[in-house]
């Protein structure tokens, strides 16, 4: 039964990115907002609510080795698999945005700023309110450095008459689809992983990262088949920094997250590796295959490390 619901979950998801991703192209054509600051905000945070349900429920429930495990392995997987699959397979990724003069630090500050606060070997309710203030200082940096309406939209978007009423109901359904579809995708995932007797931290590192990671993968792979490289970069830099801000602080702020960096050392220095090569491929816009197949190697190493700790 739980191989059926994970199909039916992955279908869901399918079909609510494609609704999120349309939608979001209307709105930020009627407001004339870029495509980035729309992937890295509207997109970002709600395909970022599967890892922030996730990792509260874990860490209400006491569970603080999965609540930090899916933040990591969701960023992990975000730069590695998600981009590594658009850059293989999409035939033109071009940001029109300078994703590395202008968001390039984001995509470090948290990570680094994790790795300050889990030194003690926790990240307190205190560290958790100042990550909470990282993301608002964020969402406030985008809004004061906006670019003007990116050059590659939809024709058929642009002709089509803009309606509030079908617009947020479709948007709507499609984020109902893509949580849904990632909640379900995350318990038939951890029900056959527990029968084989996987460990808390590989069930978050890997499958309930993976499966709360599937919004990222389905809507970047849906705005690079539109041909928007912002909305995908933008996307994937937003939902990090959600993931780092948002999700661990309001997870440590249910309770305080007890971090045990010298056993999970591999999984840390993997999340910052991954972050750090995020910053050099915007740097030197290396949006290519050859790129694309360096990242599939370091998620590669990443799950040939989990896997042989089972």
């Amino acid at each position: 039964m739980d191989y059926i619901i994970f199909i039916i979950s992955m279908y869901a998801l399918t079909k609510g990115a494609d609704f999120v991703i349309e939608e979001s192209e209307k709105i930020a054509l009627h407001f004339n907002i870029s495509h980035f600051v729309i992937g890295a905000t509207l997109v970002a945070l709600g395909t970022s609510l599967p890892e922030m349900a996730a990792s509260a429920m874990a860490s209400f429930s006491g569970r603080n080795e999965m609540a930090v495990a899916n933040v990591i392995g969701s960023n992990i997987i975000n730069i590695t698999l998600v981009l590594g699959l658009v850059f293989l397979f999409a035939k033109n990724i071009t940001p029109n945005r300078d994703i590395f003069a202008k968001d390039g630090a984001w995509g470090l500050f948290p990570v680094m700023t994790f790795v300050m606060m889990v030194i003690d070997g926790s990240v307190s309710r205190f560290e958790g309110f100042l990550f909470i203030l990282m993301m608002g200082a964020y969402l406030l940096f985008l809004i004061n450095n906006d670019d003007e309406l990116d050059d590659v939209v939809d024709e058929e978007l642009e002709r089509e008459k803009f309606d509030w009423k079908p617009t947020l109901l479709l948007l709507l359904a499609g984020f109902v689809l893509v949580i849904g579809g990632a909640y379900f995708a995350v318990e038939s995932a951890s029900a056959i992983a527990r029968s084989f007797g996987v460990s808390e931290w590989v069930i978050g590192l890997l499958l309930v990262a993976f499966g709360t990671s599937l919004p990222e993968l389905m809507v970047s792979i849906s705005a690079a088949k539109r041909g928007n490289g912002d909305m995908v970069i933008g996307n994937i830099i937003g939902s990090n920094v959600s993931n780092f801000t948002m999700v661990l602080g309001l997870s440590s702020f249910i309770h305080p997250l007890d971090v045990d960096l010298m056993k999970n050392m591999f999984d840390i220095l993997a999340v910052v590796v991954a972050s750090f090569m995020l910053v050099f491929i915007t740097a030197n816009r290396l949006y290519t295959k050859s790129a694309a197949i360096v990242l599939l190697i370091l998620f590669a190493l990443v799950l040939e490390h989990s896997i042989s700790s089972f």
